[in-house]
């Protein structure tokens, strides 16, 4: 199983950057993981339409590897525990099905996403930034790293 965490733009908050780059290389310790970031779509003259999110989630589609699970992460998605997430990835690594979580823009997933995904993850019951979504997932999946290991969980 491989993990590819798809997402639109970059991490610009200096000390967002660094978690999220602390965490994935955390997680990296237990799963195969891959980051790839798709380009943002830029807002121009004040005019945001839907063919941004479009657009968006064209490139994060294109960024997935063939057959791979597509996880959408979005506020509507299954909510789960750290314990019943961590028993997921588990499974799915069992199965050896290569799984895409794939992070919106500023504006959240196209619909193309949404229904091209196999399951949609909430990472909490609010609405994240998405620069602090991909943080959240990161730990997330190191967590579920210490867990599964059954080692004690280090900051």
């Amino acid at each position: 199983m491989k993990i590819v965490v798809a997402v639109v733009g970059r991490v610009r908050h200096p000390g967002l950057a660094a978690a999220a780059a602390d965490f994935e290389a955390r997680a990296a310790r237990y799963w195969p993981i891959e980051i790839l970031e798709v380009r943002e779509q830029r807002d121009v003259g004040g005019l945001w339409g839907t063919s941004h999110i479009v657009r968006e989630g064209e490139r994060l589609l294109a960024a997935v590897p063939r057959g791979a699970h597509i996880v959408a992460c979005d506020p509507g998605g299954k909510e789960m525990t750290s314990e019943v997430f961590s028993a997921w990835l588990q499974k799915m690594r069992e199965s050896a099905t290569d799984l895409a979580f794939l992070i919106g823009g500023a504006r959240g997933l196209s619909d193309a996403v949404r229904r091209a995904a196999r399951s949609r993850l909430s990472l909490a019951p609010w609405t994240l930034p998405h620069e602090l979504a991909r943080v959240v997932l990161a730990e997330q999946l190191y967590r579920a790293g210490t867990i599964v290991r059954g080692e004690p969980y280090n900051k």
